[in-house]
């Protein structure tokens, strides 16, 4: 795969409540990736950037809201969420990458 690509597929970790519990009970951290990313295409970027092994990779698309500013309607945008899931004794130091 093209190198170019990887370093450009994962955008940020996605730091919230529910993915810092994933790390701690099922090794798995979430990214904010590009969005016509793959699964192939992700696992081999955390591969790459962090030098470890992943088990599985699972993407959700993020739809955008619908909201209301002055009564004004406007949408969020929408994005994709990769969660990766890495090996047992796999661990990455993404808290220092911010």
């Amino acid at each position: 795969m093209n190198q170019e690509r990887l370093l450009k597929v994962i955008l940020s970790p996605h730091i919230s409540e529910k993915a810092t519990i994933g790390v701690d009970k099922r090794n798995e951290y979430v990214f904010q990736v590009i969005k016509d990313a793959t699964k192939p295409e992700i696992k081999d970027a955390v591969e790459h950037l962090f030098n470890a092994k992943v088990k599985t990779v699972r993407i959700v698309n993020v739809i955008p809201k619908k909201k209301m500013f002055k009564g004004v309607a406007g949408t969020r945008k929408g994005w994709k969420k990769a969660y990766v899931t890495l090996q047992a004794d796999q661990k990455l130091d993404i808290m220092g990458a911010q």
